[in-house]
């Protein structure tokens, strides 16, 4: 069903956005969550696929995410309306021998599951989703991280995770050295809707507390990290240190609202699978915290797509595409 909307970009509402993660949506009970402002009910049916509809209830507005789950339906738990996957009221309690009227039913919403999240577009999607050879290789062990909610808009939650300035001074001793500032130069190819871009810079070498990069036999290690920037909200990046051994982090991020977002982040690697999975989660938790702080104090809290509203140098090669092909997409509001 196409949803009109004015409060974002009309083209926003037909991308693929990450709601919650596959193991948030369980079989026996909805999942409410927002999405461009729009309050939307996830759930599963009894063959465990997962659907999005608008969580509401046409009779008298309740959210069907207070609900519970019965033969396929969802029940709503004002009056026990009953609605299935197609998002049609089968089923009045209070008038079960009349005839239902066409008017009660509730919106849906594209939905998949890819990668271990679940991803809703309001309108017809307009992107594919970035492609991860990986995940289904046992050679490399998948974590969920987070998720991480954050008071700003999705475009500076992914800005700050592509910003390469900002490691040594946020990240002192776990990402970046305060003694190796500079940034190397990082050529931006634009193809459609996805940037991709690569770099080699310095890194901290591992802690005692967090343990996770392959880079102990290197003196000042370096990563070499390529990048792909999916527009509007998702980063795909792959990650290593010259050797064998490597690390995808899949980002993307849900705009709950213009100041809400919730990011989820999968990291993979091909190594240490002996290690306890708790390692990453709370390594980048710390991250994630370090980072917040400094994000949610940036002002507008939205990206400002017109470059002549920030000071711009060389090395914010990446932001400047970004905004750049935002816009040019159509994506910015």
């Amino acid at each position: 069903m196409e949803v009109n909307q004015t409060s974002f970009p009309k083209k926003l509402y037909s991308c693929w956005h990450p709601v919650g993660y596959s193991d948030e949506i369980l079989k026996d009970s909805p999942f409410g969550t927002f999405l461009l402002d729009e309050a939307i009910v996830l759930w599963r049916t009894s063959d465990g696929k997962a659907h999005a509809m608008k969580d509401l209830c046409i009779h008298r507005g309740t959210a069907l995410s207070l609900g519970w789950i019965k033969d396929n339906c969802i029940i709503c738990p004002y009056h026990a309306w009953r609605y299935d996957k197609h998002g049609k009221c089968i089923l009045i309690p209070q008038a079960p021998n009349s005839k239902i009227p066409s008017k009660a039913k509730t919106p849906i919403y594209n939905c998949i599951e890819k990668y271990g999240i679940v991803w809703v577009a309001i309108n017809k999607p307009t992107y594919n989703l970035p492609r991860i050879d990986e995940f289904n290789n046992k050679q490399w062990q998948f974590i969920n991280t987070g998720p991480f909610k954050w008071d700003s808009d999705s475009s500076r939650q992914v800005e700050n995770f592509t910003d390469f300035g900002h490691f040594p001074w946020v990240h002192p001793g776990l990402l970046g050295d305060p003694k190796r500032p500079l940034v190397p130069e990082c050529k931006v190819i634009v193809k459609g809707s996805v940037l991709h871009y690569s770099i080699v810079r310095p890194e901290a070498s591992n802690t005692d507390d967090f343990p996770i990069f392959a880079n102990d036999k290197i003196v000042k290690p370096e990563r070499r990290s390529v990048y792909e920037l999916h527009l509007p909200y998702t980063i795909l990046l792959r990650l290593g240190w010259g050797d064998k051994e490597g690390m995808i982090y899949f980002f993307a991020s849900q705009p709950i609202s213009k100041n809400k977002c919730r990011g989820y982040c999968i990291v993979g690697r091909n190594y240490n699978h002996d290690e306890p999975e708790t390692v990453i989660q709370e390594f980048e938790k710390v991250i994630f915290d370090q980072d917040k702080r400094i994000v949610e104090s940036q002002r507008p809290q939205q990206v400002p797509f017109d470059l002549a509203e920030e000071l711009h140098l060389k090395f914010d090669s990446v932001a400047m595409n970004y905004r750049r092909t935002m816009k040019k997409e159509k994506l910015y509001y």
